[in-house]
C-alpha cells in the first residue's frame, strides 16, 4: 500500500484512538482493582469475639475492637436477667465461647455457646437446680424461615440468640469456633 498523507493522517488517528481506548480501559482496570482488595479482605475478615447486647436486642461481631457486622436478634422468652436454671427461658449474660458447631439444626445451623460455664454450675448447685445447657446462636426453623425477619418482633427462643437463615449462614462463615462471646444485659 502506497503512503499518502491523507493515509498517514488517517493512520495517525486511528492509533491515537486505539491508544486512548486502552489507556481508558487500563485505568478502568486499575481503579476496580485498587477497592477490590478492601471489599475481599473485608468479606473473608474473621471475627475474633461476638459482642451481644441484650437489652438493645443486637449482636456485634468485631476483630480488633472495630465492628465487622451487626444483626438484630430475637432472645429468650424471659429476656430480662442472668440465666439461672434449666427451663427459665432466659438467655445468660457473661463470657463464654462459641465452641462447636451443628450444621444439622432443626434451626437450620447453630453455633453453640459454652453455657454453663463453672460459676453458673455452682450457683445453680447452691440453689439445688440444674444450670441447663444447649444455649445457641441459631437461625430459623423449616416453619418459620418464611416468615424470616419478622421473628424478631418477639423473644421467643428457650434461651438462645436467633438471628435469620442468611444471616446465620454468614456468622458461621465469620465467626470460628473458639470465638469469645460476651452477653450484657
Amino acid at each position: 500500500m502506497k503512503l499518502t498523507c491523507r493515509n498517514y493522517f488517517s493512520y495517525r488517528r486511528l492509533k491515537k484512538t486505539v491508544l486512548m481506548f486502552i489507556g481508558i480501559v487500563f485505568f478502568c482496570c486499575v481503579g476496580f482493582f485498587l477497592h477490590l482488595p478492601e471489599k475481599a479482605a473485608a468479606s473473608f475478615m474473621k471475627a475474633d469475639k461476638v459482642i451481644v447486647i441484650k437489652s438493645k436486642r443486637l449482636m456485634m461481631l468485631t476483630r480488633e475492637g472495630e465492628i465487622l457486622k451487626i444483626y438484630k436478634i430475637a432472645l429468650g422468652k424471659q429476656p430480662n436477667g442472668h440465666k439461672t436454671k434449666a427451663g427459665d427461658k432466659r438467655t445468660p449474660e457473661g463470657t463464654y465461647l462459641l465452641d462447636t458447631r451443628n450444621s444439622d439444626s432443626k434451626f437450620h445451623l447453630a453455633i453453640h455457646i459454652s453455657y454453663p460455664n463453672e460459676s453458673d454450675i455452682t450457683n445453680a448447685q447452691k440453689r439445688g437446680v440444674l444450670p441447663g445447657g444447649d444455649i445457641m446462636i441459631h437461625g430459623l426453623s423449616e416453619k418459620l424461615k418464611t416468615i424470616g425477619k419478622l421473628h424478631r418482633t418477639a423473644d421467643w427462643t428457650d434461651g438462645c440468640i436467633a438471628v435469620t437463615n442468611p444471616e446465620i449462614e454468614e456468622i458461621w462463615k465469620l465467626v470460628p469456633d473458639g470465638t469469645p462471646i460476651e452477653i450484657k444485659p
